[in-house]
This record gives structure tokens, sequence and C-alpha cells, in this order.
């Protein structure tokens, strides 16, 4: 009978239908599809009766199966997977007993092992068919356009992701069998194990293996892939093919680290970590830069084998190091990580053996060392690591001040990730610092000094102790041996008198031998000798003055000194007196044991101060910085800013409220986030107080609080009542503090006047949440705050004012919505109180009057009715206070026999005050008088118009209605439909307003006309009453006047500006632009030939009046109000001022000009043009300041292209070197794309000639530096390089040609262009050099626009042009004109009146 063929592992499914040989088995026939079914059913009837054998004589049909797995019906193939499931599963229970059998027969071992690579090859085989079908079907449920997705997987997949698990457990269960019998006591066949591994491998490459899902599925392959490795020695394959995984699936390598380390714990596999980690250390750091594939699954199974089995990690860190040289910075991330968490794992904690520290001391040099990697992202995750070793207390108190200060040095880093990180590990510092709850370096530093000075007490004390030992007596003699030689050999030379009187011999030796101890001790050497030698004679033959019977007498001194001197005490101190030899040993070590442990202990406890003083200098050095950070355009930089001063709050640093005022404007951001965040650090700094009681939480919340309102801004102060009015509408704010804050203010409850003002002030900002709080309580208030303890501080009841003001509703009412304002009736006893305490104080010299009258006449016009005859009643009381004080000086001087020449001096004769309050008050009435008119009353005409059409629209009947809809009145409906009706009355309401201003206000029959000369008298001859506040507030009372009548403004402007420019006092000067820019937004038709003169004012020589005209030029410029062509450039000089909050102002101009479209590069060649004239008076260093900021705002490669262009074609008419120097800097400053450098190369000629200067031709060389670390394409390489030569060669031409010609007569200078003379620098400083001609009223401009016209055609559309392009420009274009097809159109409710119909 011929032997049974043998079954080999074939590599492909097809080398089974190839014949392999003899003795090889073949398949005989691949069955059709449809005989599929009873083909299995066949092979079932017979597994029953031969069991595993079976398959030996029906492969052929099952194998029929994998060939036409493609097409055959689902449930053949389940079938077919049930059924080599269960005879797999029958064989691997059968083959325990058949391998123990000693009787086994050659032939069915042949049979069992060719019957078990049949079923594990058919059973393989199914599953890796079926995988592939389920990773299909996974990606066709990630594609959302295909349709009945979930349908197709439940059809195609169900059975097999039920039965993976289940499966791989069997293997798992064949493989843990002794199988090398059937191999004859040989190994287990390779191609076998890889069947089994092959299959575990193919499941893991499916993307979807690491979902929670198919946890138990990942553990069985860890199992089976155990099973491999423990009983058939699988390791280095195992090790090569989980190297290729990681490689090209990154999906796996959190899955095989958790593999390894399951491996590693519980099948004692440790050496394959080694493995692991060698095959990845070994790989060319270069490949990987090279090839980044496989990057990410090698650093992902790095770090995470580090979380898991950090022990192993930390004993194969070594072969890992060389990665951290490498360009990857994914490897060196991971590598990195995986030091943290040795670090945290494994390197924590003070019982560490010497080898151990080391190696954890080498790993914190390496992360700090990586602090300033070249990569952001590893900069940034180091920051990370750092953060968590800091949490777990991991990081040794030696190496906190370092970590602190590379993290206080990343705050300035260019990445916003780093920031951020850095931000968050100095919160983390901060959390978990050993030194103490409260970090405030000034309370530090005294008990650092005292503990220093301890300690310096404490050393001098133990010095002697600790001196003497160091330095042998012996050594010290041997030093001294040779003067006391020389002091010695003077005994032998005639003596002086009186010197043997002077050293007598001590009765007794031992006081001799104390003597002769201390001279040596003194260096009185000469004289010890001297005694030694006496004393040798007196106490002959006694110890220790015993001669050796040398005839030398020299040498037995000596001997007897060294003697001595070696033989006493150690101390320095020669009057301690000599103690027996044994006793002076006990009570040395009972004395000094003592006094070097409170050394040491005082040793240690300034080094703990030292550290916590450093830590909470460097705290405080990062609060600087990251406060500066609230303002940055990234959201999560932002953030943590905020919660890190909400951390150091905590803490007590006294600049964290420096950062807890600066969040504050943050509550109008934009950014959800970002208000969110301040809202939420806010509530827990103060809503959350620590005390018990509700009455003790309220007086920390409101002390907490009031400490804020301390020296806050006007700006603060309104962020901090947006804050609580968000808090109490949400009700976190509890009535108990309501109920304190009333008593502070009634003084119920003792509080100083500060806190009764803070008080109030809370109050106001909570009743704009709720306005009942006020609303309920106003009796209260007006009683208390505007009693007659008013007059004593002023203060108070201007607060109370702005408290009640809080109840006035909306004076614009919104569309549908015509309820009637809140306004309390005239005789209101508010208003008497208030026109009491203004009249009272008038009188009075103040400085908070007029802040209070400015409240308080405010508040009038806001809730009274008949607001006008209130405040009219006010002005006549002041003013006649004002003439009786006026009658009782000229009485005065009168009596005096003053001359009648200073008795009709008018005005002169009041005091200073008096006329300060009038016109403050004048003023204010005035301003308030108008806002009533264009506000309110026009708001009023309104409503009553509306509601009169309502009711005029109810009254009409359905008849009508009908009527109407039949009507052809087309034109009617038309009008209506476009609300032109509406338009037309609200035109009518807007012009009645405007007459009223106009005619009635200052006709002479108003009371505020009786004051317009005094007004501009004071104006018009400041110097007699020498006062800066009066002039100050005249000045002000001027602009306030002009408001209301276009033809007083007009008539008036020319002493306005002449006031802003000539007056001497930065008070009125402020003040005028301050009112210039008000009437360029109600008159601006007005005030526009006089923009240069607002321009002007940027150049003034005081800071605070700079300031002010910056950031008046920022609102008008930014609401299109005046003419930037030609002027701009002065703003752009405010970024070089030497006054950081100009430059704060001209960087938040340009900010905000940036996000409306193309301004800043529209505007970019005119500003270059002005600030490289040579009379511009513009620095070079400060000029390129200013152009790298406003580059910054030139983002888009279409703009950089232009202006690469536009800045070579300036070449061309640049007329000196400095100019040629300012252009080539801009181009350096734009990052050139290939466009950019093909304009270059188009435009070579325009400044060719220009490159022989050094500073020109290095900025081109910048430009195509930049240009080639962008990385460039080979084609654009060479246009590059062919530029960079013939820059190189203009450059040596026109080197060679200089030198040629400074050996001739001259050098050639480029011809200057013609231009007109300039008469004085733009940039002077403020002079009165300037004659009145210059505030001569310009012309109309009716009359220029016609002169214009006539030279050229009118523009259809206001255009930006440069000026460099406009080479004929002349200096009268570069004036401030403003045509009349450019008059804005942007103007408040003020001007709605037409000025068409004016004209």
């Amino acid at each position: 009978m011929a032997a049974a063929p043998e079954f080999h592992l074939p590599l492909a499914a097809a080398d089974l239908l190839r014949d392999g040989g003899p003795g090889c088995y073949v398949v005989q026939e691949v069955l059709a599809a449809r005989d599929l079914p009873p083909a299995l059913a066949a092979f079932r009837a017979a597994s029953r009766a031969r069991g595993a054998l079976a398959v030996l004589e029906h492969f052929d049909c099952v194998y029929s199966v994998l060939h036409h797995f493609r097409t055959v019906g689902t449930a053949v193939k389940e079938d077919a997977l049930e059924l080599m499931m269960h005879v797999v599963s029958h064989h691997s229970n059968e083959l325990p007993t058949i391998l123990s059998d000693s009787g086994l027969s050659h032939a069915d071992r042949a049979a069992h092992l060719n019957a078990l690579k049949m079923n594990c090859y058919l059973l393989t085989s199914l599953m890796d068919a079926f995988e592939v079908e389920t990773c299909k079907n996974s990606c066709s449920e990630a594609d959302p356009g295909r349709k009945n997705r979930k349908n197709h997987a439940k059809t195609s997949g169900s059975l097999w992701e039920e039965e993976r698990e289940p499966l791989l457990r069997l293997l798992t269960q064949l493989l843990q069998l002794d199988l090398r019998q059937l191999w004859g006591g040989l190994v287990v066949e390779e191609e076998f194990v890889s069947l089994m591994t092959r299959s575990c491998y193919r499941i893991l490459e499916n993307p979807s293996i690491g979902l929670q899902r198919y946890r138990l599925t990942r553990e069985a392959v860890t199992h089976l892939l155990a099973a491999a490795l423990l009983h058939c020695d699988r390791m280095f394959s195992a090790t090569l093919k989980i190297t290729q995984m990681l490689q090209h699936f990154e999906h796996v390598a959190p899955v095989f680290a958790q593999a390894v380390s399951l491996w590693a714990k519980e099948y004692g596999l440790k050496s394959l970590v080694g493995e692991l980690l060698r095959e990845i250390g070994q790989i060319c750091p270069q490949d990987l830069a090279r090839e980044a594939s496989g990057v990410k699954g090698y650093a992902t199974f790095i770090s995470e084998l580090a979380e898991q089995i950090p022990a192993l990690v930390l004993s194969n860190m070594s072969v890992l190091l060389p990665h951290l040289d490498g360009e990857s910075y994914m490897m060196r991330n991971a590598i990195l990580a995986a030091m943290a968490e040795v670090l945290v794992q494994v390197l924590n904690g003070d019982q560490l053996e010497e080898a151990a520290r080391g190696t954890r001391d080498k790993f914190l040099s390496m992360l700090q060392a990586h602090v300033c990697d070249v990569h952001s992202f590893v900069r940034s995750r180091v920051l990370q690591l750092f953060t968590r070793i800091v949490q777990h207390k991991a990081l040794p108190l030696t190496q906190f001040q370092a970590v602190v200060s590379l993290a206080v040095g990343r705050l300035k880093d260019k990445s916003v990730l780093v920031v951020k990180n850095a931000v968050q590990l100095l919160a983390a510092f901060l959390s978990n610092n050993p030194f103490s709850s409260k970090l405030s370096w000034t309370a530090l530093d005294e008990p650092l000094k005292k503990e220093v000075q301890k300690l310096k007490e404490m050393r001098d004390r133990s010095r002697p102790r600790a001196v003497a030992p160091v330095i042998a007596p012996e050594e010290e003699w041997e030093a001294m041996l040779p003067e006391v030689r020389a002091a010695t050999q003077q005994l032998f030379q005639p003596l002086q008198e009186g010197e043997d009187e002077v050293l007598e011999v001590e009765e007794t030796v031992e006081r001799t031998v104390e003597q002769i101890t201390g001279l040596l001790k003194k260096l009185n050497y000469k004289s010890a000798a001297r005694l030694t030698q006496k004393a040798l004679c007196c106490f002959q033959g006694k110890e220790p003055f015993v001669g050796p019977g040398e005839e030398n007498e020299e040498a037995t001194i000596l001997g007897v000194l060294k003697r001595l001197y070696t033989g006493s005490c150690p101390g320095e101190n020669s009057e301690d007196p000599p103690h027996d030899n044994s006793s002076d040993k006990i009570e040395e070590v009972v004395q000094e044991e003592q006094p070097q442990t409170e050394l040491v202990k005082q040793e240690m406890l300034v080094h703990y101060l030292q550290d916590a003083y450093n830590f909470s200098v460097k705290i405080t050095e990062a609060l600087n910085l990251i406060s500066k950070m609230m303002y940055e355009n990234s959201v999560s930089v932002v953030q943590e800013a905020i919660e890190f001063f909400v951390t150091v709050s905590q803490f007590g640093v006294p600049q964290a409220l420096l950062g807890v005022r600066r969040m504050l404007p943050l509550i109008w951001s934009k950014e959800t986030g970002i208000k969110e965040a301040v809202l939420s650090a806010y509530r827990q700094l103060y809503l959350s107080p620590s005390e018990d009681s509700k009455r003790a939480k309220a007086q920390a919340l409101v002390h907490s609080l009031s400490l804020i309102m301390v020296d806050a801004s006007l700006g603060m102060l309104q962020c901090l009542e947006e804050i609580i009015s968000e808090f109490v509408q949400k009700d976190e704010i509890k009535p108990a503090v309501t109920q304190l804050l009333w008593e502070r203010f009634t003084e119920k409850s003792p509080c100083s006047a500060l806190e009764c003002r803070a008080a109030v002030m809370l109050l106001g900002m909570m009743a704009r949440g709720k306005p009942e709080i006020i609303g309920t309580n106003l009796d209260i208030l007006v009683t208390v705050g505007l009693s007659e303890k008013a007059c004593e501080d002023y203060r108070l009841p201007q607060e109370v004012c702005k408290v009640i003001s809080k109840l006035a509703s909306n004076p614009k009412p919104a569309l549908g919505k015509n309820s009637a304002p809140f306004r309390l009736p005239q005789n209101h006893m508010l208003f008497a109180c208030l026109s009491e305490t203004v009249s009272k104080g008038f009188a009075q010299p103040s400085s908070h009057w007029i802040p209070f009258m400015e409240a308080a006449v405010t508040l009038i016009y806001q809730l009274a009715e008949g607001a006008e005859e209130i405040c009219a009643g006010i002005l006549h009381v002041c003013s006649q206070q004002a003439l009786e004080k006026l009658q009782e000086a000229d009485e005065q001087r009168a009596d005096a026999g003053d001359s009648p020449h200073r008795v009709s001096d008018g005005s002169g004769s009041l005091s200073t005050f008096l006329l300060l309050h009038l016109m403050a008050l004048v003023g204010q009435v005035a301003l308030q008088q108008v806002a009533y008119l264009e506000v309110s009353v026009s708001a009023e005409l309104r409503r009553r118009r509306l509601l009169k059409e309502e009711r005029t629209k109810k009254q009409s009947d359905t008849s009508t209605k009908k009527q109407r809809r039949q009507s052809t009145g087309n034109e009617t409906t038309m009008e209506e439909e476009l609300g032109l009706v509406g338009a037309t009355a609200d035109d009518t309401e807007a012009e009645l307003i405007h007459s009223i201003c106009e005619t009635e206000l200052l006709d002479g029959k108003h009371l505020l006309s009786a004051f317009v000369p005094l007004v501009l008298k004071i104006c018009n001859n400041p110097g007699p009453h020498g006062d800066s506040a009066l002039s100050a507030a005249a000045a002000l009372t001027l602009g306030k006047l002009c408001m209301i009548s276009s033809e007083f403004c007009d008539s008036h402007l020319r002493l306005l500006f002449t006031m802003m420019e000539k007056s001497p006092l930065p008070d009125v000067r402020s003040n005028l632009i301050i009112a210039a820019g008000d009437l360029a937004i109600r008159f601006p038709n007005l005030v526009e030939p006089w923009t240069s003169h607002l321009y002007a004012r940027l150049r003034d020589p005081c800071p605070s009046v700079r300031q002010t005209a910056g950031l008046v030029m920022t609102l008008l410029i930014l609401k299109d109000m005046v003419k930037v062509k030609g002027q701009v450039s002065e703003m752009a000089t405010l970024l070089v001022d030497p006054e950081e909050a100009i430059v704060a102002v001209a960087q938040n101009f340009f900010g905000e000009l940036a996000s409306k479209g193309n301004a800043v590069y529209n505007l970019l060649p005119d500003i270059i043009s002005h600030l490289s004239d040579p009379n511009s008076g513009i620095e070079e260093e400060s000029f390129h300041t200013i152009m790298r900021h406003l580059f910054s705002y030139i983002t888009k490669d279409k703009q950089t292209e232009s202006l690469v262009e536009k800045l070579c074609q300036r070449f061309r008419t640049a007329r000196t070197e400095r100019q040629y120097r300012d252009l080539s800097h801009c181009l350096a400053l734009l990052p050139v794309s290939e466009r950019g450098l093909h304009k270059l190369q188009d435009n070579y000629d325009c400044f060719a000639d220009k490159l022989q200067d050094p500073a020109v031709y290095n900025c081109f060389q910048t430009v195509l530096a930049r240009f080639r670390r962008a990385g460039v394409k080979p084609e654009t390489k060479a246009l590059a390089e062919e530029l960079e030569q013939k820059l190189s060669a203009s450059h040596k031409r026109g080197l060679d040609s200089t030198e040629t010609c400074q050996d001739g007569t001259q050098t050639p200078m480029p011809a200057q262009a013609k231009r007109k003379p300039i008469g004085s620098s733009r940039r002077q400083p403020l002079s009165p050099a300037n004659s009145d001609n210059d505030f001569v009223t310009p012309p109309s401009r009716i009359l220029r626009n016609h002169k214009r016209t006539q030279k050229r055609p009118p523009r259809k559309k206001t255009v930006i042009t440069f000026s460099s392009d406009e080479e004929n420009n002349s200096e009268d274009e570069l004036l401030a004109e403003l045509r009349e097809e450019e008059t804005p159109t942007k103007t408040t409710p003020i001007t709605r009146s037409s000025a068409r119909r004016r004209r």
C-alpha cells in the first residue's frame, strides 16, 4: 500500500494546484461554487466518523471555498468556518492523548501531522480571508458616499467578529501543546508557527483593532503571540515583524506596547524589550529624517512602553540615546518622554542609590538641554514633561531653580505652544512648591537676612575650633622659624637700656610658660626668646626648661620655644588657662559636637529660605512677562495666562493683583472662551472665599473688590462693572453682600470714607444687572449721599450721582417699543438736593467740586422733566454768587482807595477758583443741553410720532383697508415699503433740532449767550489770570460751546487752533485736541481745512499731549473723518516714541487699521516716502523699527509682490544714499516668493547702480538668503543663483568705479532731482516761530474745489494713491484737503441735518 502524500505548507495558495514532486500533496479538483454545500456536508459527516483525519480526504472541498471566496455566498463561507473551527477544536482535544501514546506508529504520526497542518492551514486561510473582507467593509463604512453601509457590514462580517476571539483562543491552546513529537521530537516546523502568527499580524493590520470593542480580540492576539514566542522560540522573527509593522502601521504602536508589556510582566519575556529597543536604536537617524514613514509608530511605541514598563526601558535606554541627536523631532520627543516616565516611576524619591542619582541627574540635564531645542514641538513637549515631573514631585529641590529659570526664559518663545506650556509649568511649580503657601519675596527677604546674619555669627564663633586643626602647630612653627631665629640671634647683641627691666620671669613655671606662649602668638618673638633665656637660668632642670646639655645656647632656646608652641592648645585664644591633656580632649568633643549640629541645621535653614526667595523672585519676574500675554492673538495662551494669575493670587504674591487688574478688559473680548475664562477667574478669586458664615464671606468679597478699585482707571472700573453685572444677573452675588454695602453707605457699619465710596460704586455696578437695587432705595441715596456732609467731600455725592444715573432708561428705544423713558418730575427731592449742593459748593475752593458738578448736571439732563429749567436755575444762582463776590471785592478796593482802572477790571477782580467753577459749569450745561436735544428730545419726538401713527392705523376700519387695496396708488405704496415716509419725518425732526441749536441757544436771549464774552476774553487773554486750570477750563468750555452751532464754531475755530498750537500749557492743548476731535465728528466740513494742525500735535514736546493726540487721531482716522494720505506718517513716528504708552497707542492704531482690508498696504508707500525724506528728522534706526512693525501686517502674497515692484521703482526717484538704504531695508523685510523674485529680476535695472553701497547690497543678500531658507524648487534655485551673480557683479563693478573715481578728482554722486525747496523740517519741535498767518482760515471749500477742477477732472471714486507714484506732487497737494466727493458720510445723529441744504 502506497504511503499517503505529505502536506507541505505552501507559500501561496496556488502552489497547491501545481505538482510539488513525488510524495507531495496536490489539490486534485477545485469544486464549482454550486457543488460546495453538499461537499461541505460530506466533510462534516466524515469528520464525525474519522475526526480530524477526515481532512485528508476532504481538503479540496474547503480549499475550493477559499478559491471562490469572493463570489461564494455568505452562508457557505460561514459554514466552512464553523466546520473548520469544530474540526481543529476536536483535534486539539485529541492531541494530548495521541502525543502521550508511546505506541504511536510512524504512519499514524504522519497522518496526524498532515491533518494538523491541513486543518490549521484551512482555518488560518479562512481567518485571513474573513479579515481582509472585514477591512474592506470598515473602509467602506468610513466612506460617506456609500449607501447601506450598516446592512452590508452586518451581512458580511457579523459571524467573523463574533468568532474571531474564540478562534484565537483555540490556536493559542493548540500552540501550548508539546507538538514536537509530531515532528519526530524535533522543533516545530517554522512554517507552521508562521501560519499561526501570520493570522495574528493580519488581524492587527486592521485600523479598527484599537477600538474599545475589540479589547478582547487584542488580548487574544497577545496571548497567541506569547505562546508562539514562549513555546516555539520566535523571538528573532517577532522582533523583525513588530519593527516592520511599527514602520508601516501607526495604529499598532499602542497595541504592541501593551502586548510587549504583558509579555514582559506575565510571560517573563523581558529580553524581547531589549531586542525591540535595540532594533529601533540601530535605525540610522538620517534615514528617519529622510523617510518619515515609521517615525510616528516608533515614537508612540517607545513613549507608551515607557509608561507601562519604565524599569525595563531604563535598562535599555542607552541604545536609544543616539536618536536625541537626530533630525526627527518625533523620536526626540519619544525618548525624552521615556526619560520623564522613568524619572516619575523609577528614579523618584530620596532613598536612591548613588548610581541611580547619577542617572537621574543625567536625564534631568538632557531634558533641560532640550528646553532650548531647535524644534518648537520638542521644546513644548519637554515643558509638558517637566510639568508632569513637578506634579508627581519627582524633581529634586536642587534642580528647582534651574528649571524655573528655563521656564521663565521660554515665556519669550516665538511658538505659541511653547509659551502656553511654559505658563502651565510655572503654574505647576506654584501649586507643588515645597516652600510655602505664601510666596511674597518681600515677606521672605527679612527672615532670610535675619537667618543669614545668625549663620554668620555661628560660623564666627565656631571658626577657632574649625580653623586650628586645619594647620598643624608644627607647620606654623616651620613658617615662623626664620623670624624666631633672627630674634634669638639678637639676644647675643648689646642690650638697649630699660629692656631688661620690662621682662621679668614669673614666680611659677606654669605662669612663665603661659607668658612665653602668649608672646609667641602675638608675634613678639624677641621678647619670648629673652624671657626663655631668663627662665632657663631661673628654672634649671624643670620642665620644659631642660636643656639637652648642648653648648649652643641659641639651639637650646629655639628647642624650648618649639616645645612650648607646638605643645600648647591648638586654639587661638591665648587667654584660656592650660588644662590637663585628657580632660581637654573630653571637653573638646562635648563642646564641638553640639555647635556643629546647630551649624548644620542653620545652614539648611538658610539654604531653604534662599531657595524660597529665589523661587519667589523668579515667579515675580514671570508675572511681568505673562501679564503681557493677555492680549496675544492665541486664545489658549490668554486662557493659560488668566489661569496662572488665579494660581499666583492664591499664593499671596503681591504683584498678582496687577495681573488680575490687567485681565479686566478681556471681559469685552469677542472670543467666548476668553470672556468665560475671565468670569471664571473672578469667580474663583472673589466669589469663593474660605470663610464660613455668610456675613464673613460678604465682608471678604467686598474687601477684595474694594482693593481692585483703589487707583483703578475709569476703563478698569467699567470692566469690573461688566463682570459684577454678569454675576448679579446670574444671582451669584448673595443678598448679604448688598446688605453689607448699604450698611457701609449709611454708616451703620463703621468704615472709612474710602470704603464708603467703594460701597456706593459697587452698588452702582450691581444696579446695572438689577436696577431695582437702586430704584427701591433712591430716597436713601439722596438723603445720605446729598446731605449737608456732602460739602465736606464732593467725591461721595459724585459717585451717588453716577449710581442714580443707572436708572436712566435707554434714550433710543428699539423699533416697536414705544414706552416712555423713565424720568422724574421736576419737583422731585433729588433735583432740589442736587441744585442746593451744586450752588453751595460753587463759592468754596474745592478740587472735587467740578467732577461732582459735571456728574450732577449730567444726571439732571438724564432723569429730570424740564432739565433745562433746573440747570438754568443753577446757572443763575451761581452767576449771582459770582456777581456778589465781584461787588464785595470792588467795594473793598474802593474803600482802600484803589485806582479806578483796577475797579473796572471786570473778571480780573474775581477769585480764580470762582471763574474756574463758572467756566466749568457753563461748559457742562452747554454740552448736556446739546446732547439732551440731539438724543433725548429727538427720541421723544420720534416716539410720539410713532404712537400717533399707530393710533391712526388702529382707527382705520376694514372698509378703508379694502378701498386702499383696490386703489391704484402704487407710488404711495412704494414709498411706504421703502420707508421714505419715516425717513422724511426723521429729517424734519432733525432739522428742527438743528435749527434750535443754530438759532436759539446762542442768540442772545438764551442764558448761555451771556457767558460767551467772558469765555472768549479768558481764552484771548490768558496772561492776566495766570492760572493754568482756569485756562484749561476756558479752552474746554470754548470747545463745548462750539459744539452747539456751526456758525459759532466756524467763527471761533481760528482762536481754538491758535490756542492749541501756541498755548504753553499742556492741559490746554490736550483739552483742545479732544474738543477738536469732537468737532471733527459733529462739523467735519468746518474742521477739515485744519486737519494738518491736528496732525501737528503728534509732534508736541509734551508726552501727555502726544498721547492725547494719538488717541484722538486714532478715533478720527478709523471713523474716516480725516484725510490720511500724506500725513499718516506722523502716526507712524509714534512707534518710536520714548514713552511706552504712546508706542502702545500707535501699535493699537495700526492693528485696528490692518483689520480694515488693505489699509496698511495702501498707505505703506506713502509712509515710506515721507519718513525716508532727509527733512523728516527720522533717524535710520528709528525708520527700521517703524518699518519692521508695519511690514508685519503684510501677509498676502499679492501684496508682497506688488510692494516689491513698487519699491524697486522707487529707486529711480530716490535722491540720497539714505533713501537707497531705506528702500533696500524695506525689501529685506518682505518674505519674497517665487513671483517676487521674478519681480526683482524684471526691475533689476532700477537698483543695479545702487548696489555699490554695502548696506544696499547686504539687504538684497538678505532677501535671497531668506528665499533659500523657505525651500525652493530646482528651477527657482537657478533663478536665485543668477540674480545673486548679477548682484555680486554690479556690487564689484560699483566698488571698482568708486576706487577709480577716488584716484581721480572727485567721487561722482547721483544727480539730484529737481524739487521745490522745503521751508522747515516736518519733525521740528513746537516753537513760537509760527506767524499768525499760519492760522488764517483756509479758503472756502467751493473756491478750492473750483480751482482744483480747473487743474484736473473730478474722480468718480476716492482711491488711495501712492504719493511716490506721482512724481510731480506739489507741496499744496500734500495738505489735508477733503474734496466734495470725499466728504465723510459716517456721522453721528448730531449731524443729521442735511449739509446740502445749508450750501
